[in-house]
């Protein structure tokens, strides 16, 4: 079962970024299914990789967009991406390094490190890039 469920109520009104949006909602929710079957140490260390590097593509699409448009919250939404990808980044390395275990709470972390981050920050922009014509 999925951890967590795409909705309209996540979408920022931006089709490249609902949809890069939906890809990291699909990683965790495969670190999910993999924590709660098991899984090997190296499946876990190959899908949160891939969530850590697709996360930094999407955050450089993000900023990119705003850069271009100048978008006036640039700078504070820029410093939440680099926080962001930092702690994750931080765990992905202590988790390669047999330093730490994955967990329910790690999951907890992810799911609410996205969810807040799609409804708080990035629902921002919206108004403001569809405004400039962006869809």
């Amino acid at each position: 079962m999925d951890l967590l469920m795409w909705n309209e109520n996540l979408s920022v009104g931006i089709k490249q970024f609902d949809e890069e949006h939906k890809h990291l909602i699909d990683f965790i929710n495969r670190l999910n299914q993999a924590l709660s079957i098991g899984s090997a140490r190296n499946t876990m260390e190959e899908i949160l990789s891939g969530l850590v590097n697709y996360t930094v593509i999407h955050f450089k699409h993000e900023e990119d967009m705003m850069v271009k448009h100048d978008y006036p919250a640039y700078v504070q939404h820029k410093k939440e991406h680099d926080i962001l990808t930092g702690q994750v980044s931080d765990f992905f390395s202590r988790f390669k390094e047999g330093k730490v275990a994955f967990s329910l709470e790690l999951m907890k972390f992810l799911n609410d490190w996205l969810l807040n981050h799609i409804q708080m920050s990035d629902k921002q922009y919206k108004s403001f890039f569809t405004g400039k014509g962006v869809v």
